[in-house]
């Protein structure tokens, strides 16, 4: 399994925050712009919360394991991989979403400071950015600590042999 590159991580957020940008102000130009939900930074907190407790978690279990500790329950290969795509899952969910509530949140802060309910819209975009760069942090910390060494033998193979 690939790891993710935070190349790749900030190029979603970019892309996302340029176009709800745009969107922004092409549906305050035409409409009423709908306001940034105080749900968002909260649930991405918590899944934030959720990655870093099963890296921690995950990071006991695999230590106890490599020093033989009698009663060690281990980490099974599929409950690590499965570990990874919820966090690789999560931190490319929690890149669209931050860049999404982070180009409104600019719009918001360039265009109208002045009125009360979009200064709070702007710091829900604000805690949006936040929470999302949490859950991206916390995601690459359960790779990492899920990484599994190089392998010599393919290390060395040739692509042909692939």
């Amino acid at each position: 399994m690939k790891q993710l590159r935070p190349a790749v991580l900030a190029g979603i957020f970019l892309v996302a925050g340029v176009l709800s940008w745009a969107g922004a102000r092409l549906w305050n130009a035409y409409g009423t712009l709908p306001g940034v939900p105080l749900a968002a930074p909260i649930v991405l907190a918590v899944i934030a919360v959720v990655l870093l407790a099963t890296a921690l978690s995950l990071r006991g279990r695999l230590k106890a394991q490599r020093e033989r500790r009698p009663g060690a329950k281990g980490v099974e290969p599929l409950m690590a991989a499965r570990a990874v795509v919820f966090g690789q899952a999560s931190a490319l969910v929690a890149a669209l979403v931050a860049g999404m509530y982070g180009g409104v949140g600019v719009f918001l802060f360039t265009d109208a400071l002045d009125v009360p309910a979009r200064r709070d819209q702007t710091w829900y975009a604000g805690a949006s950015v936040l929470a999302g760069a949490a859950v991206i942090a916390a995601a690459l910390f359960l790779e990492h600590v899920l990484k599994l060494p190089e392998d010599d033998d393919t290390a060395t193979e040739s692509p042909s042999h692939a």
